[in-house]
């Protein structure tokens, strides 16, 4: 009888020892794939958080700056769709790799740039790995996390894109402050570099590629599509957000430098809990409607910025809103790729979603900085509310047909 009692004491304690080893690789997998999304768009917050430093140092306009998004963003609207295809070809750890060690290099370029010619050609550079990003890190949610725990862990990974705009907002840009902007990009190069080596040494083996069939469409279709337009006004707002809210506070708000990169930090940390919080909220049957609610908040967030001209400090209440709900959006609508892909389409439904995101980045800063180029921001943020008011009209019309599709 005693001795029963100690095998059962040790397959319990087995039973513990194998629990904790499945939730430390859980947390370190759910690390990883945030550092792969934080630094798939580290270059583009880079430069919206020390545009106020290149604009005064290097005499850069605010429309150069608008084009740097619209250059790497276009790039990665462009190759996202072959981009899933060659994720869903070669693997999440092969794929996760390239992505980290193209951040490396980019961020590289960019703090060695000595014009803007080089400066261009490495935020397109950069574009590479945002195009492997989204369909990289789903493919290896599906692939390795077990269903109960999909939806908080690409709420929690896809928060690494507002960690990176944190990190570029508030270190990067005191370190700037004191080592000057390039050795500050250089950190940050050398950081992605030693990320893309923990990426390679600690995931498993890719499977062999599976046989060659029949490709998918390349032009999306059902929620897919929906959800690409709904993403595509979306992005076309944040991006203004993300690319000209430090320097609308240096501008037009009196703020100096690091204050200004501060608001894009404040964006961030907002945009982690929102994303956490909105994606663990995102269950089916919930998650369809969250993308218009959201998008609402985000309108009510956009005439924040707007009233900030009146009232100065509500410029950081409306940063922290446009965290909490206009970011929330992009890790909702992944959540919902995730729940609703149909099998071995991950990688190409997360990659046609996001071109119609990247696509939205790379069309809204031009529009936004002609009116920067200007001094008029309140007609900017105005554009801004709309194009999250047209984002919110979509994605209640995909719910409200997508719920009468399932009743039928």
């Amino acid at each position: 009888m005693r001795g029963q009692g100690i095998f059962v004491a040790a397959e319990e304690t087995k039973a513990i020892s194998e629990d904790r080893q499945v939730k430390y690789e859980e947390r370190q997998l759910t690390a990883l794939l945030t550092c792969a999304m934080g630094f798939s768009m580290l270059q583009l917050f880079v430069i919206g958080a020390l545009g106020p430093r290149l604009v005064g140092e290097s005499g850069m306009s605010p429309a150069v700056l608008g084009l740097t998004t619209t250059i790497g963003f276009g790039t990665a609207a462009a190759l996202s769709p072959a981009g899933g295809r060659i994720v869903d070809r070669i693997g999440p750890r092969r794929s996760l790799g390239a992505l980290l060690l193209l951040s490396a290099a980019a961020l590289a370029l960019i703090g060695s740039a000595p014009g803007t010619a080089l400066l261009l050609s490495a935020v397109a550079l950069g574009g590479v790995p945002q195009a492997l990003a989204n369909p990289a890190t789903n493919k290896a949610v599906l692939r390795f996390v077990p269903p109960a725990r999909r939806a908080p862990v690409t709420g929690i990974k896809q928060s690494g894109v507002q960690l990176g705009a944190f990190f570029a907002g508030l270190p990067l840009t005191v370190l700037a402050a004191g080592i000057g902007r390039r050795g500050a990009v250089w950190t940050a190069a050398g950081t992605a570099l030693l990320a893309g080596l923990w990426a390679l040494r600690t995931l498993p083996a890719d499977p062999p590629p599976p046989p060659a069939g029949p490709r998918g469409p390349l032009v999306p279709r059902g929620m897919v599509a929906w959800l690409a337009v709904f993403s595509l006004f979306l992005g076309a707002a944040i991006a203004s957000v993300n690319t000209f809210l430090a320097l609308f506070g240096a501008q037009r708000l009196g703020m100096g430098p690091t204050a200004a990169g501060a608001l894009v930090a404040v964006l961030g940390v907002a945009g982690v809990a929102g994303r956490v919080g909105w994606s663990k909220a995102a269950r089916p049957g919930r998650a369809e409607r969250l993308p218009g609610w959201l998008a609402c908040g985000s309108v009510a967030a956009a005439g924040l910025l707007g009233a900030a001209l009146v009232a100065g400090p509500l410029v950081w209440v409306g940063a922290v809103a446009v965290g909490v709900f206009a970011v929330s959006g992009n890790a909702v609508s992944m959540v919902l790729v995730v729940q609703r892909a149909a099998p071995g389409r991950a990688g190409q439904d997360s990659a046609l979603v996001a071109a119609g995101f990247f696509t939205g980045f790379a069309l809204g800063p031009p529009l936004f900085g002609l009116l920067a180029n200007s001094g008029r921001y309140g007609t900017g943020w105005l554009l801004v509310a709309a194009e999250f008011a047209v984002a919110a009209a979509v994605a209640f019309v995909w719910a409200r047909r997508d719920r009468a599709g399932r009743a039928a």
